[in-house]
């Protein structure tokens, strides 16, 4: 009796181990399933906004410059000519000396005009002796009035040649007509010269022009009194001040001519040389930015993407207003803007992204991936 209990209680045990091993199975199955379901359940998401690297700027005030190319010239340049005909007898300054006005500069030959100014002198003496004792012989009723006024033309006629041959024999001295430094001396020492052939070129330095010629498009924003900055090719600089601006437009180029004087009273500065000219011609509000964050959009503008408070990005057209060698300032952002340093060529405007500040020590975004869509 004892036997069979026992052994009914054996067949029952092993019912029960099975149907716990099969319960475990189904257990273990069940929640593979649910693993692989909760693993999948993410992928099936919507995929996050693209991060992109952003750069807080704000707008400064920066000179709106106009940069040309121009040349120095001197202020004052003379050519000095002969009034008279004659060989150079001599010099009277050395080449590169400065001179005042009136100074003489160099000396013609004589010739034979001492010889004709005694010779005048002499006509006009007997002109005059005819002329006096004409008028006492009219007083006396014995000379017409016509004879007597014949007499006066030969004594003014004989007086108008000794002033003419004087005036022939001052000009042989060569003078400085205005102060400055003979800069060349264009007849030497027995060379003749013909009235009117130049003899001397007299240059004054103080002060130089820095002459520009300034396109159409841009003749508006200059006008005489603004200041001006000129850069010399050696490295030096000076300030100076537009003193002239054309009204008429040169032909071939269609551009105005502008001269800028320049203070150069010890005369250091030379003159005939190339430089440059910078005009500011306003203020306005502006940033600075690197050029690789600058792109086109599908119409061709050159501009910047930055993103606004909903973190949307935006397209806006800059303007480059000057360039300095670690970036450039340009026009057209927001006083306040988020501008996107990285990424910014996947994003289109409109697009909703995830900002990341730029580090400004490594040049580098956050600790997420920039540029890819963030799982």
């Amino acid at each position: 009796m004892a036997d069979s209990w026992w052994q009914r209680l054996r067949g029952q045990a092993r019912v029960l181990i099975a149907l716990g091993i099969l319960l475990l199975v189904i257990l273990w199955i069940a929640s593979g399933m649910f693993g692989r379901e909760a693993d999948e359940a993410p992928r099936a998401a919507e995929p996050q906004p693209m991060a992109v690297a952003v750069t807080a700027l704000e707008a400064e005030p920066v000179e709106r410059l106009l940069v040309l190319q121009g040349r120095v010239e001197p202020d004052l340049r003379v050519l000095v000519r002969a009034e008279t005909a004659g060989q150079v007898a001599e010099w009277e300054v050395a080449r590169g000396a400065r001179v005042a006005a009136d100074a003489p500069l160099a000396r013609l030959r004589m010739d034979d005009r001492e010889a004709r100014r005694r010779q005048a002198i002499a006509r006009l003496r007997g002109a005059e002796s005819e002329y006096e004792a004409a008028q006492r012989l009219h007083d006396q009723g014995h000379v017409s009035r016509t004879q007597l006024e014949a007499r006066e033309a030969e004594r003014e006629a004989a007086r108008a040649e000794l002033e003419a041959i004087e005036l022939d024999i001052r000009n042989t001295r060569i003078i400085a007509p205005v102060d400055g430094v003979v800069n060349q001396r264009l007849a030497e020492r027995g060379d003749f010269v013909a009235r009117g052939d130049p003899v001397a070129e007299i240059v004054d330095n103080d002060p130089l022009l820095a002459v520009v010629h300034v396109p159409q498009h841009q003749i508006g924003r200059v006008e005489s009194g603004q200041a001006a900055r000129i850069r010399f090719l050696d490295g030096r600089r000076a300030e100076g001040e537009v003193r002239f601006v054309s009204r008429v437009a040169e032909s071939g180029t269609q551009t105005f001519r502008v001269e800028v004087e320049v203070p150069n009273a010890d005369e250091a500065l030379p003159s005939g040389i190339s430089a440059g000219v910078e005009i500011p011609t306003e203020t306005v509000a502006a940033h600075k930015l690197s050029p690789a964050w600058m792109g086109l959009d599908d119409s061709g503008r050159v501009g910047v993407k930055t993103v606004d408070d909903d973190d949307r990005v935006v397209f806006h057209a800059v303007e480059v207003i000057r360039a300095a060698t670690d970036g450039v300032w340009v026009t057209g952002l927001p006083e306040r803007a988020r501008v996107i340093t990285i990424g910014h060529g996947f994003v289109t405007p409109g697009e909703t992204v995830r900002p990341r500040p730029m580090e400004a020590s490594t040049g580098a975004a956050g600790p997420e991936p920039v540029g890819e869509a963030l799982r």
